[in-house]
């Protein structure tokens, strides 16, 4: 068993992918025949007809990718962009965009639930990988096109464990809430996990074990969290018990998350999905107890209500309104707390740029503070942002139950 799975962490492995979808190391060109010589000859007649090796799309990543240009050349551009855009559906940026859309245009009782299903598979799969300490596929032999999260451990991925979780979560959650083609939405799902698993193997950030991991974690995990998470929402919204109970077990989960032989990003960014998720739990309490939910008169399963051209518009006004919102709450609790905390600790900023996992000021401060950022980020989204769009009434249409 473990034989099998040495094998599939083999990065020769990583590697077959990469060229089967058309990312080469520049000797592996060098040293094949004449077809490869042809692919070598193209990309110089294209890249000759741009002003400047950065924006030759066939050798260069994105700008966010950070690789080393010089070792590789990308021959298919189609999957390289697929694949940088599966990627982002399991990066912060997305969970940026998205979570917030959902809440301020779709709908917030979906929107509760996978977060929460979200934010405790995160936290486990990101445990995990401190816990297990399994190097990223090595480069070379594997080709690495994006560095973003290098520094952190492979086992689980948690792309591919985010690509189940969302997708899945909002399938499930929604199958019996509205009126869809459940095989659509089933195969959106399916497509979505894929995209987002084969572009860590297409990046050289993760082996095969390393996906298999993740999906197999996530599937069971899963299993019985997308019920318990049905039937505790109702009673997070209700309970005068629950934000308490919230605050602290965020506290909590941050402070027990498993620590690192070196410095990761990974413990920085679990304690970002738990504020923010902590955070939308809270203000959804809120909002309950101020009375902006109601019981709708309505069964379900609703029809899908979709949008005019004039709830079009408003619909961009929201996010438009929204997003600036955030990016200031970032800009403006980032800062405040950021110097608040080096101040009471007394730790000179200029040492924080020296990353230690054994400095115990560095640490707090930098949990403290995206904790806090993060948290009052989740209020924005969830409270702040949707009274005020009811207030100079852009809210959105809802003719259904948020509860």
């Amino acid at each position: 068993m473990w034989a099998w799975i040495e094998s599939l962490n083999d990065p020769h492995l990583v590697l077959r992918i990469q060229n089967f979808f058309g990312v080469y190391r520049k000797t592996q060109l060098k040293s094949n025949g004449v077809k490869e010589k042809r692919q070598i000859l193209n990309l110089r007649r294209r890249k000759s007809k741009s002003e400047s090796d950065d924006n030759e799309p066939a050798s260069l990543p994105s700008s966010d990718s950070e690789a080393d240009t010089k070792d590789f050349v990308v021959t298919n551009k189609f999957w390289y962009y697929l694949f940088t855009f599966g990627t982002i559906l399991g990066d912060e940026i997305f969970y940026a965009c998205f979570i917030p859309f959902w809440f301020w245009n779709v709908d917030g009782a979906v929107g509760r639930r996978f977060v929460m299903v979200w934010a405790i598979v995160m936290y486990i799969g990101q445990g995990i990988k401190d816990i297990v300490r399994w190097p990223r596929p090595a480069c070379p032999p594997a080709i690495r096109v994006q560095k973003k999260w290098s520094l952190e451990y492979g086992m689980p991925s948690t792309h591919a464990m985010v690509g189940v979780a969302i997708p899945f979560s909002i399938l499930f959650y929604t199958v019996n809430r509205y009126q869809y083609n459940f095989t659509i939405g089933l195969m959106f799902a399916i497509t979505w996990c894929a995209v987002v698993c084969v572009s860590r193997l297409y990046l050289g950030m993760h082996s095969i074990s390393d996906v298999i991991g993740g999906l197999v974690l996530v599937t069971l995990l899963m299993i019985p969290i997308i019920p318990l998470e049905d039937a505790l929402d109702p009673w997070i919204l209700t309970s005068d018990w629950s934000p308490y109970i919230i605050f602290l077990a965020a506290v909590f989960l941050v402070i027990l998350a498993p620590k690192s032989d070196k410095w990761t990003p990974t413990r920085g960014d679990t304690t970002v999905i738990i504020g923010v998720s902590s955070g939308i739990q809270l203000a959804s309490w809120l909002n309950y107890k101020m009375g902006f939910m109601q019981e709708s008169l309505l069964q379900p399963p609703y029809t899908i209500i979709w949008p005019s051209y004039q709830m079009f518009g408003l619909l961009l006004l929201r996010t438009v309104i929204g997003f600036c919102c955030t990016i200031a709450t970032r800009a403006i609790f980032r800062w405040s707390s950021y110097i608040t905390m080096c101040a009471v600790l007394q730790l000179d900023r200029d040492s924080m740029k020296q990353r230690d996992v054994a400095n115990q000021r560095q640490t707090i401060v930098e949990l403290t503070y995206k904790f806090i950022t993060y948290f009052a980020i989740g209020i924005n989204t969830i409270w702040l942002q949707p009274n005020t769009f009811r207030l100079i009434g852009i809210e959105r249409p809802s003719f259904y139950t948020e509860i």
